[in-house]
């Protein structure tokens, strides 16, 4: 029960940082950073879903962590975002996707 709430944490500090740089985002991407919010909140709530069923299916999470992941190589090959920036937010991911699969083995 303890580390679920490690990953709420690490996500809402993900979802935090993320804020911060999405108001830079071009208008002509304006999908691309749609997505990038969407999916967030969507990975907060599928982790809350999954606290309290037991049967859920982790496959989603771990998708939606990639296309996050996607989504941030993205911005950085349309030069919206620097590397420094991308490899943050991506070795948070991977914290989180770490986390995911610790719980998904316990």
């Amino acid at each position: 029960m303890k580390n679920e709430f490690l990953i709420v944490k690490n996500i809402k500090e993900f979802i935090v940082s993320l804020d911060n740089f999405l108001s830079n985002y071009p208008r002509k991407e304006y999908e691309l950073r749609n997505r990038l919010v969407n999916t967030s909140y969507d990975l907060l709530e599928l982790v809350y879903q999954s606290n309290y069923k037991k049967d859920f299916n982790f496959n989603i999470i771990l998708s939606k962590i990639s296309m996050l992941d996607f989504y941030l190589e993205l911005s950085f090959k349309k030069k919206i975002i620097n590397e420094k920036r991308v490899m943050n937010m991506s070795n948070r991911l991977l914290v989180i996707r770490k986390m995911i699969y610790k719980w998904y083995e316990s």
